[in-house]
């Protein structure tokens, strides 16, 4: 079982937002953003540090206030895989993480227009409507799978949008080989929690699939997202190799039972090394792209 921290707040601010998963969301904004315009202005200074920290705060840090029951029973919890805050801390963190946003987005909405507003405003809501109560859509089966998607993916539209990105059929593609990605992590990472979820009662992908099928699921979305790379714009093909290591992490858990599914940390904790693996061979593929003209994605 997770102990409560107890560390000064910044520490727990920290963890809260999960460093981890930072370049996630930002390198996405700031690829799409600097792909598109070609320059390093103030919008690309103001939103990748956005979607760094104060994004991953709102996020992590309003889940893990309202989640704190069940990651207490949770023996992942209380580390880089999430924070386990002591409830003194919890009116603290909630300040944080709903504040520290606010000027980043007064700035991003001054620099902006109309369409780019939108965006912005339905990552947000995605981001807050997953964790709190009322609308809790990590407790909506395939729902939850489709949010944590979008909380990767609208960044990366969003620097799309905002640098007034024109959309090419490969782009649209990319795009969807990106959330198809977001769906199988999400998927994936749910298995490893199907006791203690179904302990807490509380309902995900994992635990109404059950732990074999949701892994088989995540599979799948993992190869449709390589299958979709097939069809961008060259370099951008040999995008679909980097599915394969995700598959071939996940493949060995491809028939784990309900009460086996928290073996599943393991393919959970190479998932994430691959992340930064395939980031880097992600920004490789980027920079090709760029040396050959930057043709439309």
């Amino acid at each position: 079982m997770s102990t409560t921290t107890a560390g000064s707040l910044p520490r727990d601010l920290l963890l809260a937002s999960r460093p981890l998963s930072w370049i996630n969301t930002a390198f996405g904004f700031a690829a799409a953003y600097v792909l598109t315009t070609g320059r390093v202005d103030a919008a690309l200074a103001i939103g990748t540090l956005f979607f760094l920290v104060p994004y991953n705060l709102t996020m992590y840090g309003i889940n893990d206030v309202f989640d704190y029951a069940s990651d207490l029973a949770n023996p992942r919890k209380g580390g880089a895989e999430g924070a386990v805050l002591s409830p003194a801390r919890h009116r603290a963190v909630m300040m944080w993480s709903l504040l520290l946003p606010v000027p980043f987005l007064v700035v991003l909405v001054a620099l902006g227009n109309p369409p780019s507003w939108l965006v912005l405003a339905l990552s947000m809501f995605a981001v807050v409507a997953y964790s709190v109560p009322g609308l809790r859509f990590k407790e909506v089966p395939f729902l939850d799978s489709l949010t944590s998607s979008l909380h990767f993916v609208s960044p990366a539209v969003y620097g799309l949008v905002l640098a007034g990105a024109t959309p090419t059929p490969a782009l649209v593609l990319l795009l969807l080989a990106f959330f198809a990605w977001g769906i199988a992590s999400h998927a994936f990472g749910a298995v490893q929690d199907v006791i203690p979820d179904r302990e807490a009662g509380i309902s995900s992908i994992a635990t109404v699939l059950g732990a074999k099928r949701t892994v088989r699921f995540a599979l799948t979305m993992w190869t449709l997202a390589g299958a979709l790379m097939l069809f961008t714009t060259w370099p951008g093909p040999l995008g679909a190799l980097l599915a394969v290591p995700y598959i071939a992490s996940v493949w060995p858990f491809r028939a784990v039972p309900d009460e086996d599914s928290g073996r599943t940390n393991r393919g959970w904790r190479r998932f994430l090394l691959w992340n930064y693996v395939c980031g880097f061979l992600a920004t490789m593929l980027l920079i090709w792209w760029a040396l050959l003209g930057g043709p439309a994605l």
